[in-house]
């Protein structure tokens, strides 16, 4: 069996294809691909496991670029499919079920780099190299003929690639040059953005966009529905929705950002624990606990924070927007990141999002 991918890339020799892969931050990060390349005045379309569907793209004209959210689902089903620039951002466990353990989900990610047929052309691999398997994978590319591998670290400094310290995007491709203060843009909150920043950015420059251009383009960047979306700001509380986060890694980079959470959680889980929030416990005031996983996070939990079981996502928004207008610190968010996949009460991460989104917005209008 094939997929719809391997059917456009085969149809279309004519386009470049950047495909863009990862546990976390896929969509955040082709998104912010696709507008930095509007921005700077090139053809491009966008979608795949992000948007339209492969095979609902406008037929692409010579030169025209097509940006790729590919997931390992998606990867698993190319046979020979390959990319003009592929973009692995990060790795932790996912869909284990669905790849029979971490060395199928590992493989299927890594068609992502697949040799392109009867040409020599050189392919570029754009790597976040700040866990364990994404390293091993950076120095696995690296070492292949017809790549050009570039790493990408928010953890580190490096002598080659891209980089970001304190917030500020530094470019070490060609000497080291600061490009930008990404804490000064409202859209990009938090390291694993930071992360998508600078891997679109290795993108940009691949390319060929000018540093300046691309800075400009990442402060415009309008931001996703569902990841880090700032609903409402209800006095001085934040209102986040942060619905895409459906595993505790994703959920944990979102708790990063905040200094106090009221954080709601739960869903149907997918066997992970809680161990990767803990570091960010001590930022959670509360959590306000829902769905299947609801009894097995409680327990998780007792003794690191205080817990309210809720039930369901109105219980729980309600319940968490009353706690954090009555305690009022600083620095306060109402955060929706579930750490769980939703199926367990709606039919996807996004109808669950809108619903949130929805609670937030008759309370700020003072409905119930």
């Amino acid at each position: 069996m094939i997929g719809d991918i391997e059917l456009l890339v085969e149809a279309c020799p004519q386009a470049r294809f950047i495909g863009i892969t990862g546990t976390n931050g896929k969509s955040t990060t082709t998104a912010l691909v696709g507008h930095i390349l509007r921005e700077a005045g090139y053809r491009a379309q966008v979608g795949g496991n992000l948007g339209p569907p492969a095979l609902a793209f406008d037929p692409p004209e010579p030169g025209d670029i097509v940006v790729l959210e590919l997931s390992s689902y998606q990867l698993d089903l190319t046979r020979h499919a390959s990319f003009d620039i592929a973009v692995w951002l990060n790795l932790s466990p996912d869909h284990l079920d669905r790849h029979g353990g971490m060395d199928g989900y590992i493989d299927a990610k890594r068609r992502i780099f697949r040799d392109r047929r009867g040409d020599g052309t050189t392919q570029i691999a754009i790597i976040g190299i700040d866990d364990e398997h994404s390293r091993a994978t950076y120095d696995r590319i690296a070492g292949r003929d017809r790549w050009t591998a570039i790493p990408v670290s928010v953890t580190r400094s490096l002598d080659y690639g891209v980089f970001v310290a304190d917030g500020i995007l530094y470019d070490a491709l060609l000497g080291a040059a600061d490009i930008c203060d990404l804490t000064a843009i409202p859209t990009l909150p938090g390291r694993h953005n930071w992360q998508n920043a600078a891997a679109a950015y290795a993108v940009a420059r691949a390319i060929g966009i000018a540093p300046d251009s691309i800075a400009a383009a990442l402060a415009t960047y309008p931001g996703l529905p569902h990841r880090m979306e700032q609903v409402a700001v209800i006095g001085t509380v934040r209102y986040v929705n942060d619905s895409k986060a459906t595993n505790v890694e994703a959920a944990a980079r979102a708790l990063a950002c905040y200094d106090a959470i009221y954080w709601i959680a739960g869903g149907q889980a997918k066997g992970e624990g809680l161990d990767g929030i803990r570091p960010w416990a001590p930022r959670i005031r509360r959590a306000f606990l829902i769905g299947e996983a609801e009894a097995a996070f409680a327990a998780a939990l007792d003794g690191l924070v205080p817990v309210s079981r809720c039930g369901d996502l109105a219980a729980a928004t309600r319940a968490a927007h009353a706690m954090a207008q009555k305690e009022g610190p600083a620095g306060a968010a109402v955060l929706l990141s579930p750490a769980c996949a939703s199926f367990d009460q709606w039919k996807n991460f996004e109808q669950r999002g809108d619903r949130f989104r929805a609670l937030v917005r008759d309370i700020a209008e003072g409905g119930r």
